[in-house]
């Protein structure tokens, strides 16, 4: 009898834990829905709020960037986001930390120049006050 009453209690908190993660995934995936948006928007105030100000955002070629140069990126129009689909998107939460993995498709104006492009992304999310916060970013050439 006591085995059936912990099988039910380990039962109850696994949809306990399932129903957590799905409220966590849904908030992180509204956040990178705005970080979307604001790249497209070049939306420095959103940009802003949805990172940290210890940010590591590294580019497919290895550049990288702090905050402040990621933003002023994309506000100055150095990169120019006309489009930008997420594809493939899978989330993955542990505590107060997110992984989120999508391949980049966009269509770009940097310099005027009009360029489509196609890159593997891995955000890093971290829950800082109650709200999720992009403290890393890492994008990769695909293989075809």
């Amino acid at each position: 009898m006591k085995g059936l009453y912990v099988l039910i209690f380990l039962f109850q908190f696994s949809l306990f834990a399932q129903k957590t993660n799905s409220k966590e995934e849904k908030a992180i995936s509204n956040r990178v829905e705005t970080l979307r948006l604001a790249m497209i928007d070049a939306d420095g105030n959103k940009l802003k709020d949805l990172t940290s100000d210890k940010l590591t955002y590294v580019h497919s070629n290895g550049v990288f960037q702090n905050q402040a140069e990621f933003i002023d990126g994309i506000v100055s129009g150095k990169s120019d986001f006309v489009t930008i689909d997420f594809q493939d998107q899978t989330i993955t939460v542990n505590n107060d930390t997110a992984i989120v993995r999508h391949v980049l498709a966009a269509h770009t104006k940097d310099g005027g120049i009009d360029k489509d492009i196609k890159i593997g992304i891995m955000l890093v999310w971290q829950k800082q006050k109650n709200n999720w916060v992009l403290i890393a970013r890492q994008a990769y050439k695909l293989t075809t």
